[in-house]
C-alpha cells in the first residue's frame, strides 16, 4: 500500500478513526476525499483538535468539518515551486491530484528540505589526527610521511607489493597506460560500460580505444566479447597494447577467463578498480589481478581523500617510475633537471592523511553499503519488474552503489520515470553509465558486443538505475526512497512498512 493510500479518509470516517489514521501515516495530515475519491480538503491534527474543542465527540464523522479548498501542486512541479507554495500559505504538506481530482502524491516539507543524495563522503574518527599532524610538521606539499604511509598501508590492505598515491584515479590510469607502453596509434581494449574517465586517458596518449561489452552475470567486461575481439585483432596482426577491464559499482569483473585470454595473446592488463576498492574475487582483492591496478578516492567513492587515486603493482620499478613521472620527471640533481615530459600527479600530504583515516574503516564501509543494499532488497520485495545487479558465487561486492534494472512493462514505469519521481521528492538517483561506444566523444570507435544479437551494456543503460547508497544513509531517508519507488510503480503488490527494514 502506498503512503498516500494510508492517508485517505472519507465523509463517513469518524474523528476517532481519523486520529488513528493520522498516527499511522506519521505525516500530520490526512486527505479528505468524497465517495468518488476526489480530494475535498486536507485535514491536519489542528483541524481534529478544533472539532473536539467545538464539542463534537470522537464518534462524530468528518462531515462536521467545514469546507476548505485544498492547496495543491500541479503534477511535475519542481521542488522549488512546491516549497514556494508551502511558504506562501504556511503549510508543510501539499498534495498532488490527477486530471480527475484523485490524490496521487503528497509533498512533505521535511523531505523537500532534506535531499537524499546518491553517495556522500563519510568521514570517520581519525582523519583529523593525520591532517593535524601534517599541519604541525608543515608537510603540506605533495610529498611527506602521510603519502608514504598511505601507499604502504593501502598496498598491504589489498595485498600488492607497491603503490603510488596520485591526484586522481584518472591520473593513475594515464600513468598506468604510459608505463605499459601505450603510444599513438596503439589500441587499448576497454570496458564500454564505465565512466568516461576510464577511456579518456587512452586519447591522452593518442591511442585508439576499442570497447568491449559487459556480460549479464557481472555487468563487467564480457570474456566472450573479449575473446572475439582478441581473435580478430590477432588475425589482423594488430593486438591491443593493453586490456583494461573495469570493476563496476563495487564488483570485480570475472578476472580468471580475462587473464587466461590476455596470457594467450601476451597482452598486459591494467585493472580499473576505481569503483571496487574493498571488493574481492575468489578471495583476492579487486584491482590486484593486472600488471597494474588503479583505485579512486573521489568524494563519492567508498573511501575518499576528497580527490585522489592510487596506482598499485608488484613491480617496484614500475611504481617507482610512476612516482618519478608524477613529480614532473625531475632528475635527481642539485638543480631542476628534466629530460622527459612529466606530470603534476602526486597526492598532497594533507589528502593522504584523510586517506589513512578512511582506510582504517574500509571494511566497515563495505558492511554498511551492503546493509543499505539488503534493506532495499527487503523493502522492495514483491514489486514486479525490479532486478538487482547480480553477485555471482566467489564474488564479494561492496555494493558501492545499489544498482537495479527495471522492466517497465511489469513495474509500471521506466528508468527515467522512476528517476523523475524520486527527484520530485529531492531524492537523487542516476541512470547506469551510458556506454562509451554510444558517447559522441567516441563516435566511430570499434565495439564488440557480448553476442552478435545481444549488447548487454546497451540494455543495462536503457533499464538500469542507481539508488542512494551512502554508507551514512540512515533508515528514515532510505524509507523515503523505498516509499517513493513503490509510489512510482504502476501498482503495489504487497503491503510494505518501514518496520520491515532491518540493519
Amino acid at each position: 500500500m502506498r503512503l498516500i493510500d494510508r492517508l485517505l479518509i472519507n465523509p463517513n470516517t469518524c474523528l476517532r478513526d481519523a486520529l488513528a489514521a493520522m498516527s499511522d501515516g506519521a505525516c500530520n495530515v490526512l486527505l479528505f476525499v468524497d465517495d468518488a475519491g476526489r480530494l475535498r480538503r486536507t485535514v491536519t491534527d489542528g483541524d481534529l483538535r478544533r472539532a473536539l474543542l467545538a464539542g463534537h465527540d470522537l464518534d462524530a464523522d468528518l462531515g462536521v468539518l467545514p469546507e476548505k479548498a485544498p492547496k495543491i501542486a500541479e503534477l511535475g512541479s519542481s521542488p522549488a515551486t512546491v516549497l514556494a507554495l508551502m511558504n506562501a500559505h504556511g503549510i508543510d504538506q501539499v498534495p498532488v491530484v490527477d486530471e480527475n481530482g484523485l490524490p496521487i502524491h503528497l509533498h512533505l516539507r521535511r523531505e523537500l528540505d532534506q535531499p537524499v543524495l546518491l553517495s556522500t563522503p563519510h568521514l570517520a574518527e581519525h582523519e583529523r589526527d593525520f591532517v593535524e599532524q601534517a599541519f604541525r610538521t608543515n608537510w603540506i606539499a605533495p610529498i611527506g610521511p602521510n603519502v608514504d604511509a598511505f601507499e604502504r598501508e593501502l598496498a598491504a590492505k589489498v595485498g600488492m607489493g607497491h603503490a603510488a598515491a596520485l591526484s586522481s584515479g584518472t591520473a593513475a590510469i594515464h600513468l598506468g597506460l604510459h608505463l605499459l607502453g601505450v603510444e599513438p596509434s596503439d589500441r587499448v581494449f576497454c570496458s564500454s560500460l564505465t565512466f568516461v574517465a576510464t577511456a579518456n586517458p587512452i586519447r591522452y596518449l593518442g591511442a585508439e580505444p576499442v570497447f568491449i561489452d559487459s556480460e549479464p552475470e557481472t555487468w563487467n567486461m564480457s570474456p566472450a566479447a573479449l575473446s572475439q575481439a582478441l581473435a580478430a585483432a590477432d588475425a589482423e596482426g594488430r593486438l591491443p597494447k593493453v586490456v583494461m577491464p573495469v570493476g563496476l559499482y563495487g564488483q570485480s569483473p570475472d578476472m580468471e577467463p580475462i587473464i587466461d585470454l590476455c596470457r594467450r595473446y601476451d597482452v598486459p592488463i591494467l585493472e580499473d578498480a576505481a569503483e571496487s576498492l574493498g571488493a574481492s574475487y575468489r578471495g583476492r582483492a579487486a584491482g590486484t589481478f593486472g600488471r597494474l591496478g588503479i583505485y579512486s578516492f573521489n568524494g563519492n567513492k567508498i573511501i575518499t581523500t576528497s580527490g585522489g587515486g592510487m596506482l598499485v603493482g608488484d613491480d617496484p620499478d614500475l611504481i617507482e617510475r610512476a612516482r618519478f613521472l608524477a613529480t614532473q620527471s625531475r632528475e635527481p640533481a642539485g638543480h631542476y633537471e628534466h629530460r622527459e615530459t612529466g606530470f603534476n600527479y602526486r597526492m598532497s600530504n594533507i589528502l593522504a592523511g584523510i586517506g589513512r583515516g578512511q582506510l582504517e574503516v574500509l571494511d566497515e564501509r563495505v558492511r554498511q553499503r551492503r546493509a543499505v543494499f539488503q534493506r532495499y532488497v527487503e523493502g522492495l520485495d514483491g514489486l514486479a519488474g525490479l532486478d538487482w545487479m547480480p553477485e555471482p558465487a566467489s564474488f564479494h561486492s561492496t555494493r558501492w552503489l545499489t544498482a537495479m534494472t527495471i522492466a517497465s512493462n511489469r513495474f509500471g514505469n521506466d528508468a527515467d520515470g522512476l528517476i523523475n519521481c524520486l527527484a520530485d521528492a529531492r531524492i537523487e538517483a542516476r541512470r547506469v553509465w551510458k556506454p562509451m561506444h554510444r558517447q559522441p566523444l567516441f563516435d566511430g570507435a570499434a565495439y564488440w558486443p557480448h553476442h552478435e544479437r545481444e549488447s548487454v551494456s546497451d540494455r543495462l543503460f536503457e533499464t538500469g538505475v542507481c539508488l542512494p547508497s551512502g554508507s551514512n544513509l540512515d533508515l528514515a531517508p532510505q524509507s523515503r526512497v523505498i516509499e517513493r519507488i513503490r509510489e512510482s510503480a504502476g501498482r503495489a503488490e504487497r503491503v510494505w512498512s518501514s518496520a520491515t527494514l532491518s540493519l
